[in-house]
């Protein structure tokens, strides 16, 4: 959050006459692409302050972000002893240039495919399952269509074995620190916790390739500052026991704070701060919340059955069409008004009309029914969670929170991000097949073919 309502770049100097005499140049980092946009400030978030500190401190040199810039390069005369970065470290992304050859002839870039390098060198042989000689030296086919390409990543054995390495290496990391975070008592310092945690994350993603070590790491600051930062301070200042407790909602208007209800029991709301009531479900209800799902997808059948009925026989001069309220839905009110108003009149002129409205009431009830069913159910389920908290042992409560509710999160976000990477490659691959798939001969037909209808169609109306 430095240098607030600066429009420009700015640079950090740090100056350390420290064995000055012995240094042969100037360490400089770029670290200008690194940041998060936090409306109208750029901030930098802890991946990219981690990621200063770590290169600065150890000198390490990093391509297109860090070197060491020896004095004579800064005395050059083109340089002047100009400091501006950029003059010394390329930071730009390289321009995806387009193959005229490749444009004329099809065909994808062989130098396209290899500067993909990184992810053959981990999938070696994933990049023959995606392209195929296609008989001009220095050109490739694609094997697939693009919408298949990200599936065929998926489904590869190699990319499996990967992510499944990357699941390996996330669940050692949480057995190492298990204990910790069992033992964690009142006295507990979070910020030790924290950085002992994301430390140990950063070491052991150090090797791993394609997937950046930081941004594992961010994954895991994320989720402390959103969620697990507050559960570890209210476990540490009133213990696991009485922090799992759900408390009423905060409803004060003159201090302007309204809390969502996470339980409802009758007119009683609640708020559950460190264990979601999910948890509770998933671990101890787990048939309760099977048996509810299939009411909601009972219901969910009857509804869709209901809502195509109503709106085939509501069409004009449909049956049902007399047997809407105002609003111009159907109604058990408005069918029952509508059946007053033929009940007196011949049976053979209306016999079609009450066969559609007595089917449209049975499939009204059968709605009613499953919307009662489920609201009886979800009651019964409440109940019996609500309960369950005040039952929960140290143990258990632990279980909850370390393993289901810390543990499951991050996991689940470094997985995500080993699907980023199948996204940038698929989406890659997909923009090259997709850029070369056309020819200019074959284009050059196109508009020829609609230059000609184009002229018939001109023609037909009279025009010259």
């Amino acid at each position: 959050n430095l240098f607030y309502g600066t429009g420009i770049p700015a640079c950090i100097i740090v100056i350390d006459k420290e064995n000055a005499r012995n240094r042969n140049g100037i360490f400089m980092i770029d670290a200008s692409k690194g940041y998060m946009k936090d409306g109208n400030k750029n901030r930098l978030r802890s991946q990219d302050i981690h990621k200063i500190v770590d290169v600065f401190n150890k000198s390490i040199e990093l391509e297109g972000y860090s070197r060491l810039v020896p004095y004579n390069e800064i005395e050059d005369p083109a340089n002047d002893y100009n400091l501006n970065i950029p003059r010394y470290i390329d930071s730009s992304e390289p321009e995806d240039r387009h193959d005229l050859a490749a444009h004329l002839h099809g065909g994808i870039p062989q130098k396209d495919v290899d500067e993909l390098q990184d992810y053959w060198t981990v999938f070696p042989s994933l990049r023959e399952a995606l392209f195929k000689e296609n008989g001009r030296d220095g050109y490739v086919e694609p094997k697939l269509e693009p919408a298949q390409v990200k599936s065929a990543i998926l489904e590869h054995a190699e990319f499996k074995n990967y992510s499944s390495d990357i699941a390996k290496i996330t669940e050692q990391w949480m057995d190492a620190h298990r204990s910790l975070l069992w033992d964690l008592e009142k006295k507990a310092v979070p910020k030790q916790i924290i950085h002992t945690l994301s430390e140990d994350l950063l070491a052991r993603f150090s090797e791993i390739s394609l997937l950046d070590r930081y941004d594992v790491y961010q994954q895991l600051m994320d989720y402390w500052a959103d969620e697990m930062q507050d559960d570890v301070y209210l476990l540490a200042a009133e213990g696991g026991i009485e922090a799992a407790q759900p408390r009423g909602i905060i409803d004060d208007k003159e201090r302007k704070i309204k809390e969502s209800a996470d339980l409802i029991i009758g007119k009683r709301k609640y708020k559950t701060d460190l264990i979601p009531p999910g948890l509770i479900i998933d671990r101890y209800f787990a048939e309760d919340k099977n048996q509810l799902e299939t009411l909601q997808a009972e219901h969910e059948t009857i509804n869709h059955e209901l809502e195509q009925f109503i709106e085939e026989y509501t069409a004009e001069e449909g049956l049902l069409e007399d047997a809407v309220n105002e609003k111009g839905n159907v109604t058990k009110g408005a069918i029952q008004d509508r059946l007053k108003a033929i009940g007196n009149k011949p049976d053979d002129e209306f016999v079609e009309e009450k066969d559609a409205i007595s089917s449209c009431l049975n499939l009204l009830e059968k709605e009613a029914k499953a919307k009662k069913e489920i609201k009886d159910s979800q009651d019964k389920l409440d109940k019996k969670v609500l309960s369950k908290y005040s039952e929960l042992t140290e143990d258990e409560i632990k279980t909850l929170v370390i393993g289901d509710k810390w543990f499951a999160a991050i996991s689940e976000a470094i997985q995500d991000e080993v699907n980023r990477l199948t996204q940038q490659l698929a989406g890659r691959i997909k923009e090259l097949e997709e850029r070369y798939a056309e020819t200019l001969s074959e284009l050059e037909q196109s508009v020829s073919e609609y230059s000609q209808r184009l002229e018939e169609h001109l023609k037909k109306m009279g025009v010259k």
